[in-house]
């Protein structure tokens, strides 16, 4: 009863979190002359991000390696495939050219950054200081682009437009505080009783790192994410989505390696699969945020498919179970190169269409 209260309560600050976030972010966007893209990628990502932060720290300095690393993991999975996925449901969502060009190449080079460090199967304290430097200088460098391009005559002007809330910049300082509090422990409320649940399926400490403790970090950004999709922030919601997992390699995986004992030990089932299905879907989003500029109602309803296929394995993975191998055939040999050459098609008419155009 306890654990059951825990949720609901987490659950409802979650919503009310996530709506005052939203609310004071889009009008702080306004009142700096910062668009909300980058307000998106920097503010809110950071913010929605603080779950992964407590938890993942908490668990490497408590020698829990797994449960550090597999929240970060399964959150950056769950971010591009759920959150992104039923967003674009909600409504379908246009993509800018500056996360095509830029943060989406930074999210997958960040992936293979990962990849690289944790090849030796652990995460060093000079790995985590080589991270955290890296995500500092790409926030000053998102700051200092996007006062650069206020210089222009549309940034100029969304810098006049937004110059009447300098006296409500308070309420908005407000209101992402609030928000950002009451996401923190409405996640850690909804985690702690996840895990109690969890606990009692006698499922391991990796696949409640990789599933529960991933989803309820999470929370935050499926909350901040749908909301703006809701309120017509499209931008937001794309860039919570990609700035959170640049922010949870570089941020959450660096000051974990940092603070951890002897580092953090990758295990060898992460290493081989679950760090690989990371970088795929960091790489899908490149040619499907590029057809169209934006992403579509039939693939976000995709990308949840891809998302259930991939918890299903976790789970029968967890159990052992005998139709393992069977599923595992399915999904590597049909449905995923279905969706390959899906998307291999899909990226070659729009590149021909736009070669005509031309």
């Amino acid at each position: 009863m306890v654990a059951l209260l825990s949720f609901l309560l987490g659950l409802a600050a979650l919503v009310i979190g996530a709506e005052l976030l939203v609310r004071g972010a889009s009008k702080l966007a306004l009142t700096f002359g910062i668009s909300p893209l980058v307000v998106g990628l920097t503010v809110v990502s950071l913010g929605t991000s603080a779950p992964e932060v407590a938890v993942s720290v908490q668990a490497a300095m408590s020698d829990q390696a797994d449960i550090a690393v597999g929240n970060v993991v399964g959150s950056n999975i769950l971010n591009v495939l759920f959150i992104l996925g039923l967003s674009a449901l909600i409504t379908p969502l246009i993509i800018r050219r500056q996360l095509i060009r830029q943060e989406v190449p930074i999210m997958v080079g960040t992936s293979l950054l990962l990849a690289v460090l944790a090849w030796d199967g652990t995460l060093s304290r000079i790995d985590g200081l080589i991270m955290a430097c890296l995500l500092a200088a790409y926030i000053a460098f998102l700051i200092v682009q996007s006062r650069r391009q206020e210089k222009s005559s549309d940034a100029q002007s969304i810098a006049e437009a937004g110059s009447g809330w300098n006296s409500k910049l308070p309420v908005q300082i407000a209101l992402i505080i609030a928000g950002l509090v009451l996401l923190v422990f409405g996640a850690n409320w909804l985690v702690q009783a996840a895990v109690t649940f969890a606990k009692l399926l006698g499922v391991s400490e990796m696949v409640i790192g990789l599933t529960i403790v991933a989803v309820g970090t999470s929370l935050p950004e499926i909350a901040t994410s749908i909301t703006a999709a809701i309120r017509g922030e499209r931008d937001i919601a794309v860039g919570n989505v990609v700035g959170s997992n640049i922010f949870n390699i570089l941020g959450v995986l660096g000051v974990s390696s940092a603070v951890a004992p002897s580092g953090l030990s990758i295990a060898p089932a992460i290493l081989a699969f679950d760090i690989p299905v990371m970088i795929a879907v960091a790489i899908a989003c490149l040619p499907i945020f590029f057809t169209g500029n934006l992403i579509a109602r039939w693939e976000g309803a995709v990308f949840l498919a891809l998302y259930v296929g991939y918890t299903v394995y976790l789970a029968m993975a967890a159990q052992q179970h005998d139709a393992l191998s069977t599923y595992g055939l399915v999904l590597g040999t049909i449905v995923l190169p279905l969706c390959v050459l899906t998307v291999v098609v899909i990226t070659w008419r729009e590149w021909r269409a736009r070669h005509k155009s031309r």
